[in-house]
């Protein structure tokens, strides 16, 4: 069961790295429609996006380690940082 959570989760992180990457250019390409973010944002942005690569793979380790309740933990933690960030309302 732990095992079926983990590879889930594994799966929700690359993909919401894949949405990350997919959206990026909306906040730092050159176009009209972008934000032209600076370099603290860019290097905010990177380490989500390595955070949610990373997560899965710790998440495997503790589960190897013995630590399962940890690992699951780990391993869920971008995802639900994103839930969380939507749920901030827009400024505006």
């Amino acid at each position: 069961m732990v095992r079926a959570a983990l590879i889930i989760a594994a799966i929700v992180d690359v993909a919401l790295a894949a949405l990350m990457v997919a959206v990026s250019g909306f906040l730092f390409g050159s176009g009209p429609e972008s934000m032209h973010g600076g370099v603290l944002l860019t290097a905010a942005y990177a380490a989500g996006v390595l955070a949610c690569l990373a997560a899965p793979i710790a998440g495997f380790v503790f589960n190897g380690r013995g630590k399962t309740g940890a690992g699951v933990l780990v391993a869920w933690l971008p995802p639900a940082g994103a839930l969380l960030a939507f749920a901030i309302p827009a400024p505006y």
